[in-house]
This record gives structure tokens, sequence and C-alpha cells, in this order.
């Protein structure tokens, strides 16, 4: 074993030069230019993958970025067969053009036709309405169990028709949240059926019904969401229940929601600070406030039947804001 370390350790250490490396001398001796032009050349000749320029910074990537180069963005997805009269865009930037009337009817009975009931759109839209106002009410800073002495507060407005049926749906998952609901209803003597049967689902919950005006909240409330208005309806506002719906609603000061509202063309006695169309929006006005956008679960070839080219611009959501374009 010594005479191994002598071998490796022994040697004289005066025999050990005594300069420095010269780093900088040997590098310099090595033309990096050069050397990645022979390489470059060779690419060009052979048809290689070139390994780009030597000072060439790499582009560096975020984690959530793709590598790979994008196609070009198509913001019009969506395409009606008539003239549009007023156009949305989405946060993203896609654009969703509005529609009649008469062709969001015919869209709808088609999708129903196809299976797409009534019963299981009053169903969707309830779902998505709801989930949008327990949103304004504050979500769930409101909405949890050490609040339980800040219930939220809402007062349904609902008219006899199918659009008032929505707000009832609408109402019954809010009261399922612990949310304070009353219903405002007039008494007739033949109801719907889809209002019939909304009704017997809300009088299992927590919810209040009324049919007097005199039984809503004198104090503001949270939210009131309006579902009075209907075109196929329109004579009901003369009624004297309507007007005095509509009086109470702009002296509460509390801010509205409106499900499914109407045209522009027809003037709303209730301004709406926000208002929630389905699948695609008709040409809503001023008096509609901030419009939003919900996915009511049509599916695309039904779109095409009616001449619409479609393609979904909810992304990862069934509720979207819509801006003006």
């Amino acid at each position: 074993m010594k005479n191994k370390d002598d071998e490796c350790f022994g040697d004289d250490i005066e025999e050990i030069p005594d300069t420095d490396f010269d780093f900088e001398g040997n590098l310099a001796l090595f033309d990096k230019a050069a050397v990645f032009e022979e390489i470059d050349t060779y690419e060009r000749r052979s048809g290689t993958r070139s390994r780009g320029i030597p000072n060439e910074r790499p582009t560096r990537y975020r984690h959530d970025e793709n590598i790979l180069e994008p196609e070009p963005i198509v913001y019009r997805r969506i395409t009606v067969p008539h003239n549009v009269s007023k156009e949305f865009c989405t946060d993203s930037g896609l654009v969703v053009p509005s529609v009649s009337y008469e062709l969001h009817k015919k869209l709808l009975s088609v999708a129903e036709k196809h299976g797409l009931t009534l019963e299981r759109r009053l169903e969707m839209t309830g779902v998505c309405a709801s989930q949008m106002a327990l949103t304004l009410l504050g979500g769930p800073n409101r909405l949890n169990p050490k609040n339980v002495h800040q219930r939220p507060t809402v007062a349904l407005l609902c008219g006899p028709h199918v659009k008032g049926a929505q707000g009832i749906s609408c109402g019954r998952h809010l009261a399922n949240h612990d949310v304070q609901v009353i219903l405002f209803l007039p008494n007739f003597v033949k109801m719907l059926e889809s209002i019939t049967n909304e009704l017997s689902l809300f009088s299992k919950t927590q919810g209040q019904q009324v049919s007097s005006l005199k039984d809503l909240p004198t104090s503001p409330v949270d939210l009131v969401i309006n579902c009075l208005d209907c075109p196929e309806n329109a004579f009901l506002r003369d009624q004297p229940w309507y007007k005095a719906a509509v009086a109470w609603a702009n002296q509460n000061r509390a801010p509205v929601l409106s499900i499914d509202p109407p045209v522009h063309e027809v003037e709303q006695g209730i301004d709406a600070k926000w208002s929630l169309a389905l699948g695609l929006p008709l040409p809503l006005g001023e008096h509609a406030g901030r419009v939003y956008l919900c996915d009511i679960g049509i599916p695309q070839q039904v779109f095409q039947e009616v001449g619409i080219n479609y393609h979904s611009p909810f992304g990862c959501k069934f509720v979207i804001p819509l801006h003006s374009a």
C-alpha cells in the first residue's frame, strides 16, 4: 500500500509547474463564429434542422404558454341568417350577434322538437339565473354559515307566462341556497301547466309566495328579479297589478336582474342593472343594463338547423358577460 502511495504522491513538489493555465489565451484560439458557420453550411447542404443563430437569445416561455405557433384567432364564429341590428362581444373578443325574437322563438321550438323540452329548459334557466343571482348577492362572502343572521332577501316579480315560470324556477334554487325569497305572482283562474308545476316545487321550499303587492317588503331588498314581461302577453302591461308591481320595483331602489327580457322595441317599465339572455341575445337596449348570456344546453346542430352557424362562446362557463361591440 505504501508503494502505491509513493507512486501517486511521491513526486517532488518542485517539479510541479508554478505557472497558471492560460484560459483566456486558449479560449482565444477557438473561433466560435467559424465553427458555427461551418455547422450552418453543413445543415443547409444536408437539409437538417437549424439549431439557431449563435448570438440569438432563445425565447423564454411561461409555464402556461404554448411553444407551438398558434393558429390565427377567428373572432366571428357565430353568423345568423338575417341582418344583425346589434352585436356583442365576450371578454375574449368573440363576436356574439343578436337574433330577432322570431328566430330565437324558432330556435327554442326546434330544440324542443329534438328533446330539449320546456321543463328541461326551465330547469337550466333556473340554475344559471340562480348562480348569477348568488354571485350578485355576494357569493361566498355573504352566503356562509357564519352569516346566517344576514340572509339576503330577493323579491321575484313573475307574470303568468313561461318567462314567469323561469323566474319561479330561479327562486326555488335560490331558496335551496338559504336565500330569503318572496315570490309575487298575481292570481289567475287558469294557470299554465309549467307555472303550476314550478309553483308546486317552490311551495316545498322556505320561500314565500304572495299575490298582493301589499305583502311585498316596504324596505329595500337585496335584489329584485324581474320576470313580468312577455312579448306575446303585451296586454298584461295594462293590468293594474302590473303597473303596481312596476311602481313598487322602482320605489324599492334595489338593483334589478331581468331574466330573458323582451327586445328593446318594447319599452320596459323597470330599468334593469343586469339582464340574462338565453342561448343567443336579443337586440337589447339601454334599459336592459349590463347583458349576460347563459348556456341552456342547445346542441350545435339545432343552431345549424335554423340557419345559424354556431360555435360556443362560453368556454368553461355557463354564464358569461357580453359587451356592446
